[in-house]
């Protein structure tokens, strides 16, 4: 992998992740572009306990732009994008409405290939490799960043998710505290290791293994099941077999299993509810540990997959239970989703 880094016209970074040495990525960015301006604050909630971001600058972000005016795609044939480049394998930039800026965190955008009409899934296991070298590069880099706590990489997919870019892209946030769910998982970790003197993530993975009843596909590397008390319709979790904290932490058995299965995942996901359906929209977040959290070692790296589309034409809402409460009601058994992402293989 060749890592370039660039400056935007406005001084926003720009990265070049190519799977080739010999590429040169020295295009300028020409666009008469004003200096970023954000008004992103950060605010605790005294009740619950968490954190809220408050980020209005965002309503003036683009919006369901037509193909021709892509703003992830390459420029080309006198139209400048975000990527000055007239081709690229991979390319990571801050965002220009970022919801988390300055000394309160960082917003990336992750272009996972140059071709607007293709998806993650449509990928390569090469290409794929590429996107999680970028991740991990991100990781580190951002690990290095005063006051970033934690790095969340995720893919939001579908208008039905509320995509408003359809170029096939993700997002690397660089948090200044520790999210909510990461408390909980760690919280829940330091009481199991009280209790039990074992590792809560362990635990659970060995648990699924042995029950095999919600095992969706396992590799050498990488295992993913459906949750016993899975919260989303169809609801996958992606561990490596061997505990780590975060990407970083990878060994190069893992790095080179990780496209092979999680591609299949995807594509199984496009599969569910049957041929002429649309795209299955998703969510795809890593789970990594924050960097100086008390519990980081217990931690372990893992990626969830979910869908809100609850089966053909009709979306799991979050209705008033989950949305008032947060308790979720899943329509969709995890031993019957399972079995359904069995049944999909390729």
């Amino acid at each position: 992998m060749k890592k370039t880094s660039t400056r935007l016209a406005d001084g926003r970074e720009l990265l070049y992740y190519d799977a080739r040495d010999d590429v040169v990525r020295d295009a300028a960015d020409p666009r008469p572009l004003d200096a970023v301006s954000t008004t992103a604050e950060v605010r605790h909630d005294v009740l619950l306990g968490d954190t809220v971001a408050i980020a209005s600058h965002r309503q003036g972000r683009t919006y369901h732009p037509p193909a021709d005016e892509c703003p992830l795609c390459p420029s080309r044939d006198g139209r400048h994008s975000e990527i000055p480049a007239a081709d690229y394998d991979v390319a990571v930039f801050e965002n220009r409405f970022p919801s988390l800026a300055g000394e309160l965190g960082r917003c990336e955008v992750v272009c996972f290939t140059s071709d607007h009409d293709a998806s993650f899934a449509d990928l390569t296991a090469e290409q794929a490799g590429l996107v999680l070298e970028a991740w991990t590069d991100r990781t580190a880099d951002l690990a290095e960043v005063p006051g970033v706590e934690q790095v969340f990489c995720f893919e939001n997919r579908g208008a039905e998710i509320g995509v408003t870019l359809q170029h096939p892209h993700g997002q690397i946030y660089g948090y200044p505290f520790v999210t909510p769910r990461s408390a909980l998982m760690l919280r829940s970790a330091a009481g199991h290791r009280a209790a039990t003197g074992r590792n809560l993530f362990d635990d659970v993975v060995a648990g699924e293994l042995a029950e095999e009843a919600r095992v969706v596909l396992e590799g050498a590397h990488w295992v993913a099941f459906v949750p016993y008390a899975a919260h989303w319709p169809y609801e996958v979790h992606l561990y490596p077999k061997r505990r780590v904290p975060d990407l970083r932490a990878l060994d190069e058995a893992a790095r080179t299993e990780f496209p092979q299965v999680y591609l299949e995942l995807l594509r199984r996901f496009d599969r569910i509810f049957g041929p002429g359906e649309p795209p299955t929209p998703y969510i795809s977040a890593w789970h990594q540990a924050p960097f100086t959290a008390e519990g980081r070692d217990d931690f372990a790296l893992h990626l969830e997959l979910f869908t809100i589309r609850r089966t053909s034409g009709k979306l799991k809402f979050l209705a008033g239970s989950e949305s008032g409460m947060s308790v979720f009601i899943n329509d969709v058994p995890p031993e019957a989703a399972a079995e359904r992402l069995r049944e999909v293989a390729s």
